[in-house]
């Protein structure tokens, strides 16, 4: 029997791929520091992740498959702090432990359009770790997704607090014009992915993680508002402006709703690769129909899921 590796396995996207392994006939353990806190209702067997601990978490494992990251950087008040900067270096971490562990592949998860001259920390970081992934000399696959939806819409937060918006404001906005695009990919179809590529020989792959459809930032609006039943002026404002609407809702809600470095990468048309094939079947709006009644009912809280 084969074993995997995965971070994030009581997480979202860790836990999807950690039941598609299972379905496969892989044994699974699962990397995290969450033990304490979050449901194992699979029963998988947890190790800590490699930064936490001097053990070899990783002997005995065939195949890794990474999810770890931060969506943002945060200093704390009141919740863990966590930053861009860290997720780089124990990445790096987990990349030396798979190569001293023998590990035969790595299966890790970028971002669409990472660039190691950018001066937004998240995609920079992402094409830092694309490189040493690289030069580690260790077999692997890079999937790139701009942002994952389903199952459920509590696990889908993005989407899930546009609708929370639309349900509950009186208007909504764009940055800009609102033409920057999204390419979203359904976590199931991203773990099928993650879990073909964990069988695959090649030495090295990079994929395009973007699921079928493409919507500009002001379509995804109007297609939440259709779906849900609701009627929203979607208005164009000056990035500065969205982004202190922003702060002040989070301070509503007790979360961090967008950043400005999020602003400038929708703006900089970062979550769209129109000349990749799809690598995803399962379409957003077919999901946002099939999830109307649910969709926004209550906020979900990036911060919150880290306390």
């Amino acid at each position: 029997m084969k074993t995997i590796a995965i971070t994030g396995v009581l997480g979202y996207s860790g836990r999807y791929i950690a039941a598609e392994a299972a379905r496969r006939g892989w044994r699974v353990i699962g990397l995290t520091n969450s033990a304490t806190r979050l449901p194992n209702p699979q029963g998988y067997e947890l190790r800590p992740m490699p930064w936490s601990t001097r053990e070899q978490v990783l002997a005995g494992v065939d195949v890794l498959v990474n999810t770890y990251w931060v969506r943002f950087s945060h200093s704390g008040g009141g919740h863990a702090a966590f930053s861009h900067a860290e997720a780089v270096r124990h990445t790096r971490t987990l990349i030396r432990a798979a190569c001293e562990a023998g590990v035969r592949r790595m299966v890790h998860t970028s971002i669409t359009r990472p660039e190691l001259t950018s001066p937004l920390p998240y995609f920079r970081g992402k094409a830092e770790l694309e490189a040493e992934l690289a030069a580690s000399g260790l077999a692997h696959s890079i999937l790139r997704p701009a942002i994952l939806f389903g199952e459920s819409a509590e696990e889908s937060i993005l989407i899930n607090n546009m609708a929370w918006c639309l349900r509950r404001l009186p208007c909504v906005a764009t940055f800009g014009r609102g033409h920057y695009r999204l390419q979203p990919i359904h976590v199931q179809d991203f773990a099928e992915l993650a879990l073909r590529e964990s069988e695959s020989s090649a030495p090295a792959r990079c994929i395009q993680a973007v699921g079928p459809e493409t919507y500009s930032f002001r379509e995804l609006w109007h297609l939440l508002a259709r779906s849900i039943g609701v009627h929203r002026a979607v208005l164009p404002v000056p990035a500065v402006l969205g982004h202190l609407a922003a702060i002040l809702l989070g301070r509503v809600v007790g979360d961090v709703m967008l950043t400005r470095d999020e602003i400038t990468g929708l703006s900089q048309d970062r979550l769209c690769v129109p000349e990749a094939e799809p690598a995803g079947q399962r379409s957003l709006s077919a999901w946002i129909r099939q999830c109307s009644s649910s969709l926004g009912r209550t906020y979900q809280s990036e911060l919150a899921r880290r306390a």
